[in-house]
C-alpha cells in the first residue's frame, strides 16, 4: 500500500490531474474528508457529472457489488469515471468484501474514493486488496489545539489573505478546534475584505463578533502580564454575559497557560525552537504569553496557581462551596495575580 499521504499532498495531485485509481480516506476529522470529497468531485467537469461521476451511500446498498459494477464502467464523456462511496463507517466490516478483488486490480480510467467519515477504516479483505493494488490511504486525524493556528493560517493563505497574529489567535480562540466553522469564518472574511487584504483584530471584531478587547486571548495575556486592571475589565465584561462566557472553559484556558509555563520553566532547551517542540506549538506567537508569564511568576508560584485551579475545579462543582461560579472565579483570579510562592513571599 502506498505510504500515508497528507491532505495537502492529495489536493495537489488531484488539482494537477494526477489522481491514483483508488483512495481510502478515514478518520475522526470530518472537515478533511468533506473537503477531499469536493476535490474528487471536481475531477469531473460539472457538465459531465451526470455521466462520469457516481456517488453511492453504503447504508443504501446491500453490499459493495454495486460499487464494483460502477467502478468497472468506462467513462462516457471525459477521461475518467469518478466513483465516491460515502458513509462506509455506518455498515459492517464485511460490506467491502466484494470490492477486495477490484481494489487489488483497479480499472485505470476509474478513480474510486472510499470514505469512512469520523471513524477508522475496517474490512480486512478490502485492506489486503488495497495493499496489493497500491491504493492511497489518508487518515484525517483530529487537529490538536496547539496546531490550530497553523491550520487556520493555511486556510487564510489559500484564500489569498494575510492575518495579523493577534487577529489569528482571536479567531482560533473564538471558534476552537471546529475546522469546518473556522474555514467558514475565513471564507466569510474573504468575501467581506477581498483577496489580498490583511485580517486585523478590528476585522475579526466587526465580522465575526469577537471583541478585540474582551476575549480569552486578552485574558491570557493580561494574566501573563499580571495586569490587574485589564483582568478585572475582562472579568466584569464576561460576568455581565455569563451564558456567552461560561466559567469552565475560562478555567481550562488559565490552566493551559500555567501548565505550559511550568513545562517551559523546567524545559532543558529553552530556545524558541526547543520550547515550541516541548509544548507542541506550531507558531512562535503561541509562546508570547508563556514567556511573559515565565518572567512574572516563579516556579513555586506557578505550582501554587495550578493547585488553586484544582481547588476551584472542585468548588465550582459544589464540593465544599455553594458560591456563584463567577464569584469563585473572582477569588481565583486574585490568587493568581498575587500568589505567595516560595517561602510565603508574595509575587510582585
Amino acid at each position: 500500500m502506498a505510504e500515508t499521504v497528507t491532505f495537502q499532498g492529495i489536493c495537489r495531485d488531484l488539482r494537477a490531474g494526477r489522481p491514483a485509481p483508488l483512495y481510502l480516506i478515514h478518520g475522526e476529522e470530518g472537515f478533511y474528508i468533506d473537503a477531499l470529497v469536493k476535490e474528487f468531485e471536481a475531477l469531473v467537469p460539472e457538465e459531465d457529472r451526470d455521466f462520469d461521476l457516481t456517488v453511492l451511500y453504503a447504508p443504501e446498498l446491500d453490499n459493495a457489488r454495486a460499487v464494483d459494477d460502477a467502478c468497472r464502467r468506462y467513462p462516457m464523456l471525459g477521461r475518467r469515471h469518478v466513483v465516491i462511496l460515502k458513509e462506509v463507517q455506518s455498515v459492517s466490516a464485511d460490506f467491502l468484501k466484494p470490492l477486495a478483488a477490484y481494489a487489488a486490480n483497479p480499472v485505470p480510467s476509474t478513480v474510486l474514493c472510499v470514505c469512512f467519515r469520523g471513524a477508522k477504516a475496517k474490512g480486512a479483505e478490502f485492506m489486503k486488496g488495497m495493499r496489493a493494488g497500491g491504493g492511497v490511504v489518508f487518515e484525517a486525524v483530529k487537529v490538536k489545539e496547539a496546531q490550530v493556528p497553523t491550520v487556520v493560517q493555511n486556510f487564510i493563505k489559500e484564500r489569498g489573505l494575510t492575518a495579523d497574529p493577534k487577529a489569528l489567535l482571536m479567531l482560533c480562540d473564538f471558534v476552537g478546534t471546529d475546522l469546518s466553522r473556522l474555514y467558514n469564518e475565513v471564507a466569510k472574511l474573504t468575501v467581506t475584505l477581498g483577496k489580498g487584504a490583511m485580517i486585523t483584530p478590528e476585522a475579526v471584531e466587526r465580522n465575526i463578533g469577537v471583541s478585540k478587547e474582551y476575549n480569552n486571548f486578552e485574558l491570557s495575556h493580561a494574566l501573563a502580564e499580571k495586569n490587574l486592571p485589564k483582568v478585572m475589565a475582562i472579568y466584569f465584561n464576561y460576568k455581565g454575559n455569563p451564558k456567552a462566557h461560561p466559567v469552565q472553559p475560562l478555567v481550562a484556558l488559565v490552566f493551559n497557560l500555567f501548565a505550559n509555563v511550568l513545562a517551559a520553566q523546567y524545559a532543558v532547551d529553552k530556545s524558541e525552537r526547543g520550547l515550541m517542540q516541548e509544548l507542541g506549538f506550531s507558531s512562535p506567537w503561541q509562546l508570547k504569553d508563556v514567556k511573559t508569564a515565565s518572567a512574572n511568576y516563579n516556579a513555586w508560584q506557578v505550582i501554587e496557581i495550578i493547585d488553586k485551579l484544582r481547588e476551584f475545579e472542585c468548588a465550582s462543582k459544589g464540593n465544599g462551596s455553594r458560591q456563584d461560579p463567577y464569584d469563585l472565579f473572582f477569588d481565583l483570579l486574585m490568587r493568581i495575580l498575587n500568589p505567595l510562592g516560595q517561602k510565603g513571599v508574595r509575587g510582585i
